[in-house]
């Protein structure tokens, strides 16, 4: 009996893989390399398992696609004292359309990746976006998928943990298996975002760090260089740590505090994206990640004429404009919504 095709995002580290690896159980996998152009990295690493587990293997160039949808708006972020999610762009606009796009050339019905994430079927039949194991969880940066596309997504690893995942590519004897992780945007080379965006000629000058009553403390390097509660790398002394509480892009201000002023019981948050409910129409209680690390805050989500109000029940620090509020009940994501601090 002919196995049904699936298509794989195989980008050359062990993650995708060991997916790789376990899918053929079941499936005619196909795999597809995602070139994100001149900064691409793996592509030499992704042909190579390919051919050890004698797959399909095929590229896309997507590097028009990021462009459009996750570096314009990740300069345009940077430069109006936002700051930008690329991950949770990509995966909705670009990643996820592009293996759908060949899955439907070829006749597949799924696609995968190697996320750590899992899916279900909620009571009404909706398709259920869960968390992955915890050490390695990354349902977040998925938050942001639509229910069509979610629908048609298997995610092999939900049920693994990075060390496992380890253990089952030296098993299945994995070329590349001992590769270390990649921690870095991928189209951000050295990991250093202000210099790529002064390189793309998309920087600010530099302008005044002020003290929140006006005082001038200092001089900053560019707006772009600085995110909202950050502490470190200011260059500034006093008679207490500063972190960044505002940044004013029109007058080309950044203002320090000593942290006291980040704290938020409210968050205005736009766009939502739910999965695990059609809309939300009345008050519900949730727990909310509104960063990529793990802490959940417990909050009531509130319906708003132009987006969500998020009520913490104790007070977060600095949630930032650019980034992603995803809400939780237990292991199921019920949805999310951009950071946007304003009314």
């Amino acid at each position: 009996m002919t196995k049904p095709k699936i298509i794989l995002g195989l980008s050359g580290g062990v993650d995708s893989a060991v997916a790789a690896r376990l899918l053929m159980e079941d499936y005619t996998v196909i795999g597809l390399y995602l070139s994100i152009g001149p900064e691409a990295a793996g592509e030499e690493d992704a042909r190579r398992v390919a051919e050890e587990l004698h797959i399909d293997f095929h590229t896309m160039d997507i590097s028009r696609a990021l462009e459009e949808h996750v570096k314009a708006p990740f300069a345009a972020d940077y430069l109006s004292g936002r700051t930008p999610l690329p991950c949770a762009r990509c995966n909705p606009l670009v990643k996820f359309p592009s293996l759908l796009a060949l899955a439907d050339e070829v006749g597949a019905e799924f696609v995968a990746t190697g996320h750590y994430a899992r899916t279900g079927v909620g009571n009404d039949g909706r398709t259920l976006l869960l968390k992955g194991m915890p050490a390695n969880d990354q349902s977040y940066m998925l938050a942001r998928l639509p229910q069509n596309i979610l629908q048609r997504v298997i995610f092999p690893l939900g049920n693994y943990d990075k060390s496992m995942v380890r253990n089952k590519a030296r098993e299945f004897g994995i070329p590349v298996a001992e590769k270390p992780d990649s921690m870095e945007i991928c189209f951000i080379p050295g990991d250093d975002y202000g210099q790529w965006l002064e390189d793309r000629g998309q920087s600010c000058p530099p302008g005044d760090f002020l003290s929140p009553d006006g005082r001038v403390l200092g001089r900053h390097k560019g707006i772009h260089r600085y995110t909202l509660g950050q502490g470190r790398g200011l260059g500034v002394s006093g008679p207490h740590r500063y972190y960044v509480s505002a940044m004013d892009p029109a007058k080309n201000t950044v203002t320090l505090s000593d942290g006291a002023d980040l704290m938020r019981e409210e968050v205005f948050c736009v766009s939502p994206n739910w999965l695990s409910i059609p809309t939300l129409d009345s008050p519900k209680e949730v727990n909310v990640r509104f960063r990529h690390a793990r802490t959940e805050t417990p909050c009531t989500i509130l319906p708003q004429e132009k987006g969500i109000l998020v009520k913490a029940h104790v007070p977060v620090r600095a949630p930032t404009p650019g980034q992603l509020a995803v809400f939780y009940d237990g292991d199921v994501v019920v949805g999310s919504a951009w950071i946007e601090n304003k009314k």
